[in-house]
């Protein structure tokens, strides 16, 4: 028993001494030392005062005015200030007032094949029936057509004869007057925007789709805020795709407000709900732009009468406008008898005309359908379309 216990004894101060010697071995091992290129950190120097001063450096500084304030932070729960994004600037449209003839230079191809043709054909020495078969083809060929034609060459004829000699300025004024008879100058050409109550004025515009119908609206748009006018779109054209959007963009040009549907929407209700907001916006003018398809004259009666009859529901429809592309010449004559047969035009719209020689087209159209030429488009520009001034027109054709 004694020999188990000393033998106990003995293992435990071994177990001492071996644990001692680990320690002693673990408090010995050193950290190995720091590399060369560690740097080393200077504390700051301490600053200098009296003679030991360093002198102070002439370099500028700012002032407590000029260091901005850091931006307000939003209270807590408070939500942070916006700014409103500034409205789209409006165009300011050229005023119509003697726009004709500020674009007479577009006239330049009528020009040429109609008003310097027949001077130069008069100014022949000898008038003979060649010149005068000439003459009329010239005539022709301009669109101005057969009845006005042989009308204008009769009476050239007669006062040919009685002038005898005939000077470049006696013929000029010859023919101007000729041409302001055949055009007529006693038309009412002025577009009705005025209903006389208490509705605004309601525009309805009608013509084939590729006239330029629906730029037509938005131009005319342009033509009566030019003039002072407020006004209101209605976009009855449901059944093009993006008509609306076209003309949508042409009165937020203006500041004049689009009221559209659904594409292939009802173009009648439409045209109610747009003299509707006009109403009760206090507009000045409404003008509808409507659908200007051919398929069948029947579906285009049904359509366009619906549209005239919701309208009148409101108030009197002022205006409807007939729009024509000049470059097709008599086929446009086609047209405009079958929208006559439809609803009952009140004035013409020509555009395209500084694309074609046919200038005379504007004498046959008057002609064909008894009601004036109110509106011209001179070109692509959105201050291209101008009322149509008898006097300004023929001087652009025959030249100064």
């Amino acid at each position: 028993m004694e020999f188990v216990i000393l033998a106990v004894v003995i293992a435990l101060v071994a177990v001492g001494v071996i644990s001692g010697l680990v320690v002693s071995s673990r408090k010995k091992k050193q950290l190995p030392p720091a590399p060369s290129s560690t740097p080393t950190i200077t504390p700051p120097a301490e600053p200098h005062v009296g003679e030991e001063a360093e002198t102070p450096r002439d370099d500028s500084r700012r002032t407590i005015e000029d260091v901005g304030l850091p931006p307000a932070e939003a209270a807590p729960g408070q939500a942070p200030e916006t700014v409103a994004p500034e409205a789209p600037a409006l165009d300011v449209p050229e005023p119509t007032a003697g726009r004709l003839v500020r674009l007479r230079a577009r006239l330049a191809r009528s020009q040429n094949s109609l008003g310097k043709g027949l001077l130069t054909l008069l100014s022949r020495d000898n008038l003979d029936e060649d010149t005068w078969e000439e003459i009329e083809d010239t005539l022709l060929t301009a669109d101005v057509g057969v009845a006005p034609t042989q009308e204008l060459v009769a009476r050239l004829r007669e006062r040919v004869r009685v002038l005898g000699t005939r000077t470049p300025d006696e013929l000029r004024s010859l023919l101007r007057e000729e041409l302001l008879t055949l055009l007529g100058t006693d038309f009412d050409r002025a577009v009705k925007t005025e209903s006389g109550v208490d509705t605004p004025g309601v525009v309805m515009v009608v013509g084939v789709n590729g006239t330029g119908k629906t730029t037509t609206t938005g131009k005319l748009a342009r033509v009566l805020v030019a003039d002072g006018r407020s006004v209101v779109l209605g976009a009855a054209d449901t059944f093009r795709a993006a008509a609306a959007d076209q003309l949508q963009t042409w009165g937020e040009r203006v500041g004049a407000r689009t009221v559209r549907g659904p594409e292939g929407g009802d173009p009648a209700s439409i045209a109610f709900d747009a003299v509707k907001e006009g109403i009760a916006e206090g507009a000045d003018v409404v003008l509808i732009d409507t659908a200007g398809r051919l398929h069948t004259k029947t579906g285009l009666m049904d359509e366009l009468g619906k549209v005239k009859r919701v309208v009148e529901k409101h108030g009197p429809l002022d205006e409807i406008l007939l729009v024509l592309d000049a470059t097709t010449g008599q086929n446009g004559l086609v047209q405009a008898r079958v929208f006559a047969e439809v609803v009952d035009i009140t004035g013409i719209v020509l555009t395209k005309l500084d694309g074609t020689a046919k200038g005379g087209i504007v004498i046959a159209v008057q002609r064909e359908l008894g009601v004036p030429v109110k509106l011209i488009g001179l070109g692509e520009g959105p201050d291209d379309l101008a009322p149509f001034e008898p006097e300004a027109f023929v001087d652009a054709l025959i030249g100064d």
